[in-house]
């Protein structure tokens, strides 16, 4: 009889890797619009062009890898402000905020691996927390011996600091920064397909995911997801800065895990902004959301900004200039 089950267990086992690889390889590419999801084309019209990003520099990861990053200096004795860039762009989204902030803080903004300029191979990490372990590394080789952690992120980027808040690393942070964070996709937060920024391959995504609860990771190079860059971006002069599509790794390291209440629950001291008008995310649910399992937030949402040009507003400058102070 225990050999039969052990047998019964071991077939059930055997279809179910099956049926994921067959998920796997036959979920063609979607079709993406080119003009859809988040308005770039406000977002780059109001952009302020007489403002200079200061040179990119590089700090060596634990494996090698050089992360550009670009460096804004505050106050004798400030906090260090990290800023996470959000999906399929780079640090530059920061720059004019970033110079703002470095009147509280000594404000780092990388481009993270996978995106930017030098990103490695674009798209794609090594393995899952791989992100975790970079934000690490730039943060402790530029850390001064008592300087406060704020580490702040737009989009995926407040996502990723959320899953940050969730891991063995999230003691490092004092305070946390939340620019209409990314939570889940099934979060009450999320609109359907992020208000049509990205364009998921579910199929690929499920077997993936099926895989991984194995220990399979073998496959986890392969896109599953892509966004809706316009052509406006990938016509400019940044055009071959953009990041289009991310890997099964990349995307799930971008995110907090699948419990993501859990990692909510983590985060320290926090401050979330978002805009009334955001096209990716339900502005008005985040508190109803994140209150449930954290009483450390503080919320703000901003009248008429949608979710790029949040970053920008002047309520988003005072609101953060403000939460600095506590630091």
């Amino acid at each position: 009889m225990l050999i039969k089950i052990l047998l019964s267990a071991v077939i059930t086992i055997l279809i179910t890797l099956f049926v994921a690889v067959i998920l796997i390889f036959t979920d063609p590419a979607k079709t993406v619009a080119s003009n859809g999801g988040l308005d770039f084309a406000t977002y780059l019209a109001d952009a302020d062009q007489s403002v200079i990003a200061p040179p990119l520099l590089h700090a060596a990861m634990r494996d090698g890898y050089n992360m550009a990053y670009r460096r804004f200096d505050g106050p004798v004795g400030a906090p260090m402000l990290v800023l996470v860039h959000g999906s399929g762009w780079h640090g530059l989204q920061f720059v004019r905020l970033a110079q703002h902030l470095s009147a509280k803080a000594t404000v780092l903004v990388p481009d993270l691996r996978g995106h930017g300029t030098g990103p490695g191979r674009r798209g794609d990490i090594d393995y899952i927390d791989q992100l975790e372990d970079d934000l690490v590394d730039l943060m402790t080789s530029l850390h001064e011996p008592g300087q406060k952690i704020v580490l702040g992120g737009h989009s995926s980027g407040g996502g990723l600091v959320v899953r940050f808040a969730g891991s063995d690393y999230g003691q490092l942070l004092d305070g946390a920064v939340l620019l209409a964070p990314y939570l889940k996709y099934n979060a009450p937060t999320t609109r359907q397909n992020s208000g049509g920024w990205a364009t998921v391959q579910l199929r690929r995504q499920i077997g993936l995911s099926i895989l991984n609860t194995f220990g399979i990771t073998a496959f986890n190079d392969k896109t599953v997801i892509q966004f809706s860059m316009p052509d406006v971006v990938m016509n400019g002069p940044l055009g071959d800065t953009a990041t289009t599509a991310y890997s099964f790794r990349l995307n799930a390291g971008f995110a907090p895990r699948g419990d993501y209440l859990e990692d909510v629950a983590a985060l320290p001291r926090f401050l979330l902004i978002a805009g009334s008008d955001d096209e990716a995310f339900y502005a008005d649910k985040y508190e109803e959301t994140m209150s449930a399992v954290n009483d450390k937030g503080t919320y703000v949402i901003v009248p008429g900004n949608g979710h790029l040009g949040i970053v920008d507003a002047s309520e988003t400058v005072q609101a953060i200039m403000g939460f600095m102070d506590g630091f």
